[in-house]
């Protein structure tokens, strides 16, 4: 993977400035330590390692956490760099074996993560993830008439259909879900192969196209790109809104603890939650984000996407 950091420049201002200590018989740790009473780590030339779920456009993504990147590390007083990855199950794979030390994972993600990696914590959401939806459009020309109750998803047996990714929370699990419900088995009851179309913006794309009759997408994607005029609603429409659930949320390796000392972990939390929508510089992260702040989450909220992971199969 290639990393995108300054951090590099960091690492080696550091070192220049610690020259003269070794040459009076002193070392730095290369780790970094607690520091007075307040609990706060010291400048560490070991990066923080950031990633997410690839959900969408890469250079949104790239562009979205390089700056996250750069906040945080004048927040924390320690390097950090964003790792792309290439799919969904890469970042679940990087955080457990700690390539990645906090990731922005979708809620199934997110349990499959914490799963593989005990002692991992959920430590915050966007405001729009307490109450997320996945929203059902169909290709104008279908003829599939708006959906108004889950028994009405029964209508689309017989159509071609995709989902995003297959460990996306809003892209497959919880419409899955849902048309399961319904008395749709998603296995039988489509016409053709059911697709996995990768992101939430391919989704949009095929459907629109007329490559599949209808497709799921997370609320936030469907918002923002009919907000940006990126949608031809002559050609693709809304039919259904979902029942809400809990959704993204940041995951945090418990070895940072270990690493920068301990409540690192918490810091990194605040240094989220202070993000604010007041100061120019956040307005511009949180917007990149879709979301007014983060707020604080825990592993029990995601107890129903575990729940459901399990009854589909994507938990073992």
């Amino acid at each position: 993977m290639v990393s995108v950091r300054r951090s590099w420049i960091v690492g080696v201002s550091s070192l220049l400035l610690l020259l003269p200590l070794g040459a009076c018989g002193t070392s730095a740790p290369e780790q970094g330590s607690e520091a007075g009473t307040g609990g706060e780590a010291t400048t560490s030339t070991i990066p923080l390692t950031a990633g997410a779920i690839p959900d969408q456009d890469p250079e949104l993504l790239q562009r979205l956490y390089t700056k996250l990147a750069d906040y945080l590390e004048a927040e924390l007083g320690v390097p950090v760099e964003y790792k792309p990855v290439t799919d969904y199950a890469a970042a679940v794979t990087a955080f457990r074996v700690g390539d990645l030390d906090l990731v922005w994972f979708g809620a199934l993600t997110g349990v499959q993560a914490r799963l593989q990696l005990p002692g991992a914590e959920a430590i915050a959401q966007r405001d729009i993830d307490e109450q997320f939806h996945s929203i059902f459009i169909a290709n104008a020309n279908s003829g599939i008439e708006e959906i108004q109750d889950i028994s009405d998803l029964a209508q689309l047996k017989g159509r071609t259909f995709t989902f995003g990714s297959e460990s996306s929370t809003s892209g497959r699990l919880m419409p899955q879900a849902y048309l399961e419900q319904a008395g749709v088995d998603v296995e039988n009851d489509f016409r053709g192969e059911v697709g996995f179309s990768g992101n939430h913006d391919a989704i949009l794309k095929l459907v629109e196209a007329g490559t599949y009759e209808v497709g799921v997408l997370n609320e936030q994607v469907w918002l923002d790109r009919l907000a940006a005029g990126a949608v031809d609603t002559d050609k693709v429409v809304q039919i259904w809104r979902t029942p809400p659930y809990f959704n993204y949320h940041w995951v945090i390796s418990p070895e940072v603890d270990e690493r920068y000392g301990e409540g690192f972990s918490e810091r990194v939390q605040a240094a989220l939650l202070a993000l604010d929508p007041a100061v120019p510089e956040h307005k511009e992260i949180l917007d990149l984000f879709g979301a007014e702040r983060f707020i604080v989450t825990t592993n029990e909220n995601y107890a129903e996407i575990e729940a459901v992971g399990r009854k589909i199969g994507k938990i073992q």
